[in-house]
């Protein structure tokens, strides 16, 4: 090797680079620690859920569309080695579809899972969304899982006078997010026929504006045509909006209150990562990370200043050296 040869840079980018590749190809895994999250989502598909309401790009999506929606991003964006379960809640009971499995490894299952939920794949027609909150949360505590839960957050029919069922587990022992889905504008509920076509939608007349079982409210008796026996709720036409779709967050932040999960609304294009990452507490696992990519990419970069960037330098040199006699004559 002559001398000449180590003064010049490409010897010694070209050097660099092969020392980059040998590297590359036998550079072990390195163990580096990352936080990971092990979560049930449960998604409502009661009917309520079909309502077009959610503003997606400047057309009106369903509800149940904006959550596979957000569903299909929130798996896309956990890290490997996390682990994602799938469930449904209709009437008010959680079913479950799978246990959580590791994102990466069956991203394609779980990612084409997601985009198949269907609200006819529900069994019962009413929706017990307190109820079925608390049915999931006993689920994910079984699984050892953190919860999200999405839901328009619209009881049908609604709750009694005496307000929330009694919460029988602890608040807090699952963490995770109540994710309400959804506008604010009241939208007519939508009717299906029996075939699942749309048929038009509900009047006030057609659904039950107030749950009639149990004790009467607190001015049962200054109501038109009450009577202790035959009509301790009276018998004035109520009309409370029951007919109508629009996301119950009252409803849905007291549920979350009182279970200890967090609430949050859920608005197009948004990421529920970060939500999730401040309502959980991660998993701290060390993975065997690949880092191969490194010194290649180092490899490679050599290698576009050796054939890249120097030979258009020398270039730019030669051209320069060319114009200065005919300046100097000049």
């Amino acid at each position: 090797m002559s001398l000449p040869a180590l003064k010049d840079p490409r010897f010694w980018l070209l050097a660099a680079a092969l020392a980059a590749v040998v590297a590359a190809l036998v550079v072990p895994r390195v163990k580096l620690q990352r936080d990971i999250y092990d979560v049930l989502a449960v998604v409502d598909i009661t009917s309520s859920m079909n309502t077009r309401d959610v503003d997606a790009a400047g057309t009106a999506e369903s509800r149940l569309t904006a959550t596979k929606d957000a569903l299909r991003a929130l798996l896309a964006g956990l890290p490997c080695q996390s682990r994602l379960g799938l469930a449904i809640f209709t009437e008010r009971q959680t079913f479950l579809l799978f246990d959580p499995v590791e994102v990466c490894a069956n991203f394609a299952a779980l990612d084409d899972s997601i985009a198949e939920l269907n609200w006819r794949m529900a069994w019962e027609g009413n929706s017990y969304v307190a109820k079925g909150l608390f049915d999931a949360i006993e689920k994910a505590e079984s699984l050892k899982t953190d919860l999200i839960f999405f839901t328009d957050g619209h009881e049908a029919p609604p709750l009694p006078f005496s307000g929330l069922p009694p919460f029988m587990s602890k608040p807090g022992e699952v963490g995770g997010l109540v994710v309400g889905v959804g506008g604010h504008a009241m939208t007519p509920l939508t009717r299906y026929d029996d075939e699942g076509h749309e048929a038009g939608t509900y009047g006030a007349q057609d659904v039950p504006q107030e749950n009639r079982a149990g004790p009467p409210p607190p001015d049962a008796e200054q109501r038109p045509g009450y009577h202790p026996k035959w009509a301790p709720f009276g018998n004035e036409v109520v009309d409370n909006n029951e007919h109508m779709a629009f996301v119950r967050e009252p409803h849905l932040k007291e549920l979350s209150q009182v279970t200890g999960l967090s609430y949050v609304l859920l608005k197009p294009g948004q990421s529920l990562v970060p939500a999730l990452e401040r309502a959980v507490k991660p998993k701290r696992v060390s993975v065997a990370s690949d880092v191969r990519q490194y010194p290649a990419g180092f490899a490679l970069l050599m290698l576009a200043l050796v054939y890249g960037a120097l030979p258009f330098l020398d270039a730019a040199g030669v051209r320069k050296r060319r114009r200065a006699p005919a300046s100097l004559h000049s």
